[in-house]
């Protein structure tokens, strides 16, 4: 599969700047939007068979539908600035999301589900912060939809790496759903897309995709507001020195888990680390409310 096919540019002259769908990208779950909308702008939609989950990248919203209202109110001037706030909204529901600020930068993901769960806005201050990895390979992540949170199959996180750090590092994959002896998910097989964001307008990102026997083996040099599409295999980052690097992460598939098989050629640098990164947190809710 050549990088093309696997790093997704946006539309530099739509406001909705990413759009495809799982057939768009070969695979049976994930779909994926991003829109900029001026203060006041508005859009509705009707979730229909799929759940959604929408992540407020900068700005403020406010959500108006069949099954409730919602409002942020301290959102964040970008994702450099703050903690998401997280919308997930059933199947069924008729929603009208309108900007309360100019800017406004949103991604939504919807995956089709035959089950209902309740609608759910998640505030910054409740998404619990993590340090994983070590040394140059720290990084904080922040979950938004984690495993185990009442819906049917959306995972959603935000990883922040500081300049020069390795991270999803090292690698793993979630392509083949394991169980062990006694029925314990080991790994789920799952479809992922990463979204960055960059803190510089010419930083970027180096993300490779490979498997075991390298069939699958893509280097990929990634700007601000691109995506790249895991279908399979491991998927380390590393942030260029001299930039930070966000990306957003949305997973679905077999289990509404994050469980995975780290390579085993790189097991051995699990614990091998002397210290933290003291950049980390890069973000905090305490960050927001300063548009």
């Amino acid at each position: 599969m050549p990088d093309q096919k696997l790093l997704v540019r946006p539309d530099p002259g739509n406001r909705r700047y990413h759009h495809f769908t799982a057939q768009d990208a070969g695979w049976n779950y994930l779909n994926f939007e991003t829109r900029l909308l001026d203060k006041n702008e508005s859009f509705s939609q009707h979730t229909g068979d799929y759940e959604y989950c929408i992540v407020l990248l900068g700005g403020n919203f406010k959500v108006s539908s069949d099954k409730g209202e919602w409002e942020t109110r301290n959102g964040r001037k970008d994702v450099f600035s703050g903690i998401a706030h997280t919308l997930y909204l059933s199947r069924n529901t008729h929603f009208t999301l309108t900007a309360q600020t100019g800017n406004t930068d949103i991604a939504i993901c919807r995956v089709a589900t035959n089950e209902d769960h309740p609608p759910y806005l998640k505030q910054p201050e409740e998404a619990a912060i993590e340090f994983r990895g070590g040394d140059n390979a720290n990084r904080q992540i922040n979950s938004l939809l984690q495993p185990g949170f009442n819906c049917h199959k959306i995972v959603c996180v935000e990883v922040y790496t500081p300049s020069g750090n390795w991270s999803s590092y090292p690698a793993h994959k979630h392509d083949e759903r394991k169980v062990d002896a006694n029925g314990n998910l080991l790994e789920a097989e799952l479809e992922e897309i990463y979204f960055y964001k960059i803190d510089k307008p010419n930083g970027f990102a180096i993300q490779q995709v490979y498997t075991a026997d390298r069939s699958l083996d893509e280097v990929i040099k990634v700007h601000n507001n691109e995506a790249v599409l895991v279908p399979k295999g491991y998927h380390p980052v590393v942030a260029g020195h001299g930039y930070n690097v966000y990306y957003l992460n949305f997973l679905a598939g077999s289990d509404q888990s994050l469980a995975n098989t780290p390579d085993p050629q790189q097991e051995w640098i699990f614990g091998t680390w002397k210290g933290q990164d003291p950049r980390l947190p890069m973000v905090t809710a305490k960050m927001n409310n300063t548009i």
